[in-house]
């Protein structure tokens, strides 16, 4: 493939960018101006026929149309919210992502964003480390997390995999999904609304599409409580994050633990001063391991496509 122009949009993996390097003519879009790089694509159109991508900087439709001769985008992700798809199917181009290689990550992570909320595990540690443990004495009390009934929105691959860990931890697992799920026996609620007003732990797992854009509002929040976390490992546009803000500022929800942001990596500054928020850089998948395994799953969907051979995890 050393002649196949690819546009690589974002330098998140810098192993997946080396092997591109390697195997490939290699277009790096952050080398260019933001304010210039559809000029950027339209140079190298005739040779781009293929567009990597993530979560952070994917393929729209102004990117799409300025790529005449592309085939193929494989995104570095699970989720294809930042593809538009309409006009892929339009043209005809092929898309993949990176399924179960990242699920086993991003369910320990949702698992310990809610015991570091509920037992406030980064302002014990600053305790220790600002002397305030020897100078002030025992830290407070806080909240376990076993036992505690966790609500699920998305029963999918890692929503499965998150309630398989919570069940170890003695958690009854409820869960709310577009359909109920077969062959499970967890408690299944129609609605998200009657999912939080029925659990402690809110965990935050499903895809970003139209329907479920602010799925989490003010009327869920308040079901959930002032005794309740919301935890969200989704996509940022899944919670409203000004009325999250209201929420945990004003006692109406009990804490938060949040990977992912509205306009990341832009987070609101009023979430910095809350000792019962944990906040993290969208980490979900942010091992060595995970990171290789989901380059690799791209270099070999797009070998495969260009081999002629069937895509390994096609989405269309």
């Amino acid at each position: 493939m050393e002649t196949l122009g690819v546009l690589f949009t974002f330098p998140r993996n810098s192993y997946l960018e080396s092997e591109l390097d390697r195997r490939c003519n290699l277009f790096r879009l952050w080398e260019a101006p933001p304010e210039s790089r559809l000029d950027f694509i339209r140079s190298h159109a005739n040779s781009i026929r293929a567009v990597v991508c993530n979560p952070i900087v994917g393929a729209d439709a102004d990117i799409i149309d300025a790529l005449p001769k592309l085939e193929i985008i494989s995104t570095c992700s699970v989720g294809v919210d930042k593809i538009d798809l309409d006009k892929c199917r339009q043209r005809g181009i092929r898309v993949t992502n990176t399924p179960d290689v990242l699920t086993d990550e991003t369910a320990d992570l949702a698992i310990v964003l809610a015991i570091s909320v509920m037992r406030r595990i980064p302002e014990a540690d600053w305790y220790v480390r600002c002397g305030s443990w020897k100078a002030i004495g025992d830290y407070k009390l806080t909240t376990k997390f076993s036992g505690k009934t966790v609500g699920i929105l998305g029963l999918g691959r890692i929503g499965t995999a998150i309630a398989k860990r919570a069940e170890a931890f003695d958690c009854p697992i409820i869960y709310h999904s577009r359909s109920e799920k077969p062959n499970t026996t967890y408690k299944y609620y129609p609605n998200v609304l009657e999912l939080a007003a029925n659990c402690q732990v809110l965990i935050v797992s499903c895809s970003l599409t139209p329907e479920t854009h602010h799925i989490v509002n003010r009327e869920v929040m308040d079901a959930l409580g002032p005794n309740g976390v919301l935890i969200n490992i989704g996509r940022g546009l899944h919670v409203d994050e000004s009325e999250l803000i209201k929420a945990l500022v004003e006692g109406r929800l009990g804490g938060a633990g949040i990977d992912v942001f509205e306009q990341a990596p832009h987070v609101p500054e009023e979430l910095f001063g809350l000792e019962n928020v944990v906040l993290l850089p969208h980490v979900g998948s942010n091992t060595v391991q995970t990171r290789k395994a989901m380059a690799d799953l791209v270099l070999g969907n797009l070998e495969a496509h260009f081999t002629n051979k069937p895509l390994l995890t096609p989405v269309m």
